[in-house]
């Protein structure tokens, strides 16, 4: 069994590359620093959106499915710095080859760990494998790695199913609920940075567990619907992750369950 690794990624303003790029005051406080940042982007686009570079990593969680069973858990501030946390997630990837999955992983996740990991020294060579590096099974990487958009070593869900075409993208939250599914519980991300500053990290660590499992969800679905489940096995699937769920008897997840509903 291939493993499958669903992954998804908070993030927050990069207040110390705000600071150095901008010239600002150390002793101003990182409010007003990301302050100034979103007023300057909003100025450009109409938008506080900051640039992917400028975006620091909070949380990554991840759902793990492999052969021993499942895992969900997350890397993230403040029991690791940004530096490990990035590299844990790439070392997870060197220690297993999984397929990866997200929901706009191409467009904003991957993107943000590729300057992140830069930004730090981070090793990733199984992850940067095109068919050129030394592992065996190097050549396979050729015609199925994780860089290419078209390639299933990593599927971006929202990609694929909007075909590519960006108008076409639609919201996890909102197909996970068409679907039956919980979507997004506690928070929005762009309350995350509100949160942080809060200190409720976390429920922010909880929001982005439960993004990775509705996006799991779907993916069972989408596996049902390319025929790679049949409508019996993707049943013992999901019954297997609200097992698992029920397991943990961890708030959220009582949460989760319970906004799901019963079979």
């Amino acid at each position: 069994m291939t493993p499958i690794l669903v992954f998804d990624i908070e993030t927050i303003p990069d207040v110390a590359g705000l600071r150095a790029l901008h010239g600002l005051a150390g002793d101003l406080p990182d409010g007003e620093v990301a302050e100034f940042a979103f007023q300057k982007q909003r100025a450009r686009n109409g938008s506080d959106f900051l640039p992917l570079h400028l975006q620091r990593v909070a949380v990554i969680s991840c759902f793990l499915r492999n052969a021993d069973g499942m895992k969900v858990w997350s890397l993230s501030e403040p029991r690791m710095g940004e530096a490990e946390i990035v590299q844990r997630f790439f070392t997870g990837i060197e220690k297993y080859t999984p397929q990866i999955v997200s929901w706009n992983g191409g467009g904003f996740d991957l993107p943000v760990l590729h300057y992140r990991g830069l930004i730090h020294g981070v090793a990733a060579p199984r992850y940067w494998d095109m068919g050129d590096g030394d592992y065996r099974d190097s050549r396979d990487f050729k015609w199925n790695n994780y860089i290419s958009r078209y390639h299933t070593r990593h599927l971006d869900l929202m990609d694929l199913l909007a075909l590519y075409q960006p108008r076409g993208a639609a919201p996890l939250d909102e197909l996970a609920k068409l679907m039956g599914l919980p979507g997004k519980l506690g928070m929005e991300g762009g309350a995350v940075w509100e949160a942080w500053q809060q200190g409720r990290i976390d429920e922010i660590r909880d929001y982005c567990e439960t993004d990775v499992v509705n996006t799991y969800l779907v993916f069972l679905r989408f596996q049902q619907m390319r025929g790679l489940l049949t409508p019996a096995e993707h049943d013992r699937e999901v019954a297997a992750v609200r097992e698992h769920l029920g397991s943990l008897a961890l708030p959220h997840w009582q949460r989760f369950l319970a906004a799901w509903g019963a079979p």
